[in-house]
């Protein structure tokens, strides 16, 4: 006769019952980490559609009671928020196209040529991360200033790429480094130069590297504040979003929600960028595929 295995119950401290408790426990603080890093944006929204009867007397945390939608209207129309829109996207967008093609040029002669001083060259640009905007804000100014750049945008733009070069090469070499030889091998098989190899092999593979230094560049420069106070606080139609929401803190100091409704435009564009590209940022983790068997 066969007999039935009969199973036995996990008694109660054994380990499976200590791995679902565990796992119970840490899904508890995800959610509560998710919520406390999510309400002050949450926040942010609310403030922007409130009174300032609501703001600092009847309603500070919870949803607007009234949405005054007027304070999106006010912000665009009556307080130079388009303007100062389009200086962030113009500064963001051209110091992004500058950082990526220095950086990747750059990047592949030192990662794929052989020549002398490659690796202290290399060196030479690393070293940039580790200086801190402060420290360089004089000779930037100076630079910006005997160039003739200052009042014009590219005061921003020139000294946010170089600021940025450092990161995006080190971002590139790891990709660089990391596409096999026999890619280059057979494109010059092929008959390519190393112009052709680098436009039509290279700049393909490193995709990923290059979405992901975009999505840096475009927030930093996006966000950046104490340059841009200091080349362009004092001329009115260069400034850029954050220096536009401090102007506006200081001139319009009554007028709490349409402060809000600026911050929340200030902050939308960085939010879709990240929330559009976020898969992808992931990926540039890894280069695969690059050979096939």
């Amino acid at each position: 006769m066969s007999t039935v295995p009969v199973k036995k119950k996990a008694k109660l401290g054994s380990p499976r019952q200590h791995r679902g408790v565990s796992s119970v426990l840490f899904t508890i603080f995800l959610w509560l980490y998710a919520v406390i890093s999510l309400y002050p944006l949450l926040w942010m929204i609310f403030y922007s559609f409130k009174s300032n009867e609501e703001i600092f007397v009847t309603n500070p945390f919870g949803p607007p009671i009234a949405w005054k939608f007027e304070n999106y209207v006010n912000a665009w129309t009556q307080y130079d928020v388009p303007l100062y829109f389009k200086n962030s996207i113009i500064v963001g967008a051209l110091t992004v196209a500058i950082t990526i093609i220095c950086a990747m040029m750059f990047t592949f002669a030192v990662a794929r040529l052989r020549w002398k001083l490659s690796e202290t060259a290399r060196t030479f640009i690393a070293l940039g991360m580790f200086i801190p905007v402060q420290a360089i804000m004089l000779p930037v100014v100076q630079t910006v200033s005997g160039l003739g750049l200052m009042g014009t945008r590219w005061s921003l733009i020139f000294p946010y790429a170089g600021i940025n070069l450092a990161f995006a090469c080190m971002v590139y070499y790891g990709f660089f480094k990391g596409i096999p030889k026999e890619m280059e091998e057979a494109a010059c098989m092929d008959g390519a130069n190393i112009a052709q190899t680098f436009l039509y092999i290279m700049v393909p593979l490193v995709a990923p590297a290059t979405i992901t230094i975009a999505i840096y560049v475009f927030l930093s420069a996006w966000n950046e504040f104490i340059l841009a106070n200091v080349l362009v606080g004092t001329t009115a139609h260069l400034k850029t979003l954050p220096l536009g929401v401090l102007f506006f803190q200081g001139q319009f100091t009554t007028d709490w929600g349409s402060m809000g409704a600026t911050m929340v435009i200030a902050s939308l564009p960085a939010i879709i960028v990240y929330c559009l590209f976020s898969e992808r940022v992931e990926q540039a983790m890894t280069v695969s595929g690059a050979v096939k068997g």
